[in-house]
């Protein structure tokens, strides 16, 4: 049988030290690789077919919202090296994160002032900022919430060499490929086997996101209390990555939860609240909505804004409620770190303090003032050492480099710096696979990863009724692509390889 993924620590007991694998260990990846053409074709060509039959799947580019026309998700030939310990350190904290997100979430004071300067320059945080304080004022509907949540990491030798877990940023609407990773690791499996490395094989841990998500969406159905009420997926008028939420979808409909999808104009046209704040779609009451659209701009327009509004004032679960979409923006995250909040947000929780703060890299303000002119000036002095990162999500956003230095010394002077924050740039150790792509040549690539674990709680009332770490994606790309995930055509699917 395969090994089992490591369960999170999740009983406030500090996490044991482990030795964390050397770089001789990391680089064991590099065996697992072919070492004749005609063996490395055999083994692609194998691996397409696996990762078609298990259904690892997406829309085409030239037929994003048909069916009749897929072709297989991208993903690495190979598993990719993580240390162990460092991958056992993920699980661990991540029911930590689940409980300081909706900390964040449930603080007003704490949103007001973290993202005061963050509204005055950002249009969007300001839009999602207002319908926040609007139904807070006319009283909440929703008493049970639920979060899913991912929080992302890469493993940074920079300093000694000896790798540490850096955390890049948490995700808290649409995290996506929960699906699609429940399945790659069957395709590196088979692969593997074919390649001679049975025991290689039955290293890979087992992993079942999709599941979870799941568990946790069905929780908020039942606590919701009504039997003939609906999940709604609420989705994108493109869905290339449609299969990655069937795999959910399928997951409730198994546990005879009935599931409809719709988008943003289709709330606006048909959706309304009765008396007692229910939310009807079509004539049919919904008890939970799963947004997996809704976290850049591009998804609103006056109707979406107004739909929004609606969905909000509801007794609807909604995954996420607009406080815990704002408790991922980056500033909340560059916050987090100052000295002294967690322990204000966590209040009498020291080892989940601890657990998260060991996975902080450094994050910065750049707030008008003696402190973000300081930052600002850094950064414009070595653009290599840091990334800039606006309040956006899904990835190809961020600036390295020259293109952070000249959008840095465009703004160093104007309130528009403060929709920004500062990271240090994370150094992981590039490694050696192959990026399998519909119509791409095969070839070897210096490549870097990042490992999400995926979050699920909930919550009702002030009681926490479920809180769990849900399940992992790994990501990898090759080093010559600074940002982008997945869904933008740049990182490909890849499973863990321990050591």
């Amino acid at each position: 049988m395969p090994a089992r993924a490591p369960l999170p620590a999740g009983n406030g007991r500090p996490v044991k030290a482990k030795r964390v694998s050397s770089a001789r260990e990391r680089a064991q990846t590099c065996s697992l690789l072919p070492t004749s053409a005609p063996r490395l074709r055999e083994a692609a060509l194998l691996a397409v077919d696996a990762a078609l039959l298990a259904g690892v799947l997406m829309r085409t580019q030239e037929e994003p919202d048909a069916s009749e026309m897929v072709n297989y998700a991208p993903f690495t030939l190979l598993p990719s090296a993580v240390p162990k310990a460092l991958f056992e350190q993920a699980y661990a904290v991540q029911q930590d994160f689940n409980l300081l997100v909706d900390a964040v979430s449930q603080n007003r004071e704490f949103l007001e002032r973290t993202l005061a300067s963050t509204i005055k320059v950002d249009d969007f945080t300001a839009r999602l900022f207002r319908i926040y304080t609007q139904v807070l004022e006319e009283g909440l509907a929703q008493s049970v919430f639920l979060g899913i949540n991912r929080s992302d990491y890469m493993i940074d030798c920079a300093v000694d060499g000896t790798p540490a877990l850096k955390q890049i940023e948490i995700n808290t609407i649409a995290a996506s490929f929960g699906g699609l990773t429940s399945r790659t690791p069957a395709v590196h499996r088979q692969v593997l086997k074919v390649l001679g490395k049975t025991e290689e094989a039955s290293r890979l841990v087992t992993n079942n996101p999709s599941q979870g998500l799941a568990l946790g969406i069905a929780k908020a159905w039942e606590l919701y209390g009504s039997q003939s009420a609906v999940v709604m997926f609420l989705v994108e008028r493109v869905q290339r990555n449609i299969f990655d939420q069937r795999c959910v979808e399928n997951e409730l409909w198994n546990r005879n939860i009935r599931v409809i999808r719709r988008r943003f104009r289709d709330v606006f046209e048909k959706g309304s609240l009765d008396d007692a704040r229910r939310l009807y779609i079509d004539g049919q009451e919904v008890a939970v909505v799963y947004y997996r659209e809704g976290y850049v701009p591009q998804n609103y327009d006056p109707q979406n804004w107004e739909a929004r509004l609606l969905l909000e004032r509801s007794r609807a679960v909604k995954c996420p409620d607009i406080a815990t979409q704002l408790a991922g923006t980056k500033k909340v995250q560059q916050e987090l770190t100052r000295p002294g909040m967690l322990e204000r947000l966590l209040p009498g929780r020291a080892a989940s303090v601890a657990r998260i703060r060991e996975t902080f890299t450094g994050l910065y303000s750049l707030d008008l003032g003696e402190e973000g002119d300081k930052v600002a000036a850094k950064a414009i002095a070595a653009p290599d050492h840091f990334v800039l990162k606006p309040q956006r999500e899904g990835g190809g956003n961020n600036l390295y480099g020259e293109e952070l230095r000249h959008v840095l010394e465009k703004i160093k002077d104007s309130p528009e710096r403060t929709s920004y924050i500062l990271m240090d740039k994370i150094k992981p150790q590039p490694s050696k696979n192959y990026l399998l792509r519909p119509h791409s040549p095969l070839k070897v690539s210096e490549c870097i990863s990042e490992l999400g674990i995926f979050g699920v709680y909930v919550r009702q009332g002030k009681e926490m009724v479920m809180n769990k770490a849900a399940g992992h994606l790994l990501r990898t790309k090759a080093i010559e692509h600074a940002d982008g995930g997945v869904a933008a055509g740049v990182a490909v699917l890849d499973t863990p390889y321990l050591v």
